[in-house]
């Protein structure tokens, strides 16, 4: 089945891979998705959930599936990537979104379907499978992120920072020190309460700080994030943080992992991960005795990174060689 793999900087993956469908689908709200499909068209149904909230989906994501066997789909979430309307969080919520997973799977007609995400692509993937496990036939998972407040302490609390100071110099440094104690609900205030322009200077900032720790090879360092890119992303991600991911309480993952005990699920996971560090992988293994957890030795975040293109691959290939041929779930 590894026969159309190609060794890559990003591991072994399948070639570059052109949709044979494009589309976009009215979810209401006043939001338009941006859906393509990829691969067999009646091949294994597999969703890709991309990261952020607002990082879009990036034609690299059509390629962890052997082409002759999956039915690959990919969308870019309310509000960011090819979506409309752009940076939006009106109505952009994590129901929202199930909703919208729900609804793109019935629109294609598919009856139950593999669920592929990394980051809070994996926290979506969880909440949508938790919510609808009848519909999740198996999970594949990167770089774990449960939504608990512990994580965003970790991240914008400074307890990265004490490893990366100088990159959390830049980050908390746009913010005057009084209002260090709250960095998001600070980057708040100055992406949503001040004018475009401003606006756009801080998302870079926010945008610059998670791309600087998500390889282990960037060494602290970003380059300048688009601008439109930068805004959606941020506006969307610190509006999910601020609401701490729209969850009834925290822990609330791990406290219903019981509707997914049979659910399978391969987790994926960099050993040296900055921004999801692997403990959550781990308490969501221990929960979860359905899935089997790998840890990639020298790696971070990044879906690029050594190991866990790797690992990934052959997560998606070991399923399908286990469909014996029956292209459906």
């Amino acid at each position: 089945m590894d026969r159309n793999l190609q060794q890559t900087s990003a591991g072994a993956l399948y070639p570059p891979l052109d949709p044979f469908d494009r589309q976009r689908v009215d979810v209401g709200d006043g939001h338009n998705l941006y859906v393509e499909q990829c691969g067999n068209p009646g091949g294994l149904p597999v969703a890709v959930l991309h990261g952020g909230p607002g990082g879009g989906c990036s034609p690299m994501m059509r390629r962890f599936f052997d082409p002759d066997i999956w039915r690959v789909i990919l969308f870019d979430q309310r509000g960011c990537g090819r979506s409309r309307p752009h940076a939006s969080i009106r109505d952009n919520t994590t129901w929202h979104l199930v909703r919208d997973i729900e609804r793109l799977r019935g629109h294609l007609g598919i009856d139950r379907w593999a669920v592929f995400g990394g980051s809070w692509g994996a926290t979506l993937a969880l909440i949508y499978a938790i919510t609808h496990p009848d519909r999740a036939a198996h999970l594949f998972l990167r770089g774990v992120f449960l939504m608990e407040e512990r994580e965003l302490d970790w991240f914008y609390g400074g307890g990265v920072g004490a490893f990366w100071p100088e990159a959390w110099a830049r980050f908390a440094g746009m913010i005057p020190e009084a209002e260090h104690g709250d960095l998001i609900a600070a980057y708040n205030r100055r992406l949503f309460d001040t004018p475009a322009q401003e606006q756009v200077r801080f998302a870079r900032a926010w945008a610059a700080w998670e791309n600087a720790l998500a390889s282990v090879a960037a060494q602290g360092r970003s380059g300048e994030p688009g601008g439109e890119y930068a805004r959606a992303f941020a506006r969307l991600e610190n509006h999910y943080f601020t609401h701490r991911g729209f969850l009834d309480h925290d822990g609330w993952i791990r406290a219903n992992l019981d509707r997914i005990a049979d659910v399978p699920g391969d987790i994926v996971q960099g050993r040296y991960d900055m921004i999801c560090p692997p403990v959550s992988a781990q308490l969501l293994a221990e929960g979860w005795s359905a899935a089997t957890l790998q840890i990639a030795p020298f790696a971070g975040h990044a879906l690029s990174e050594p190991g866990i293109a790797e690992e990934l691959v052959a997560a998606t290939d070991r399923i399908a060689a286990a469909r014996s041929g029956e292209l459906r779930f």
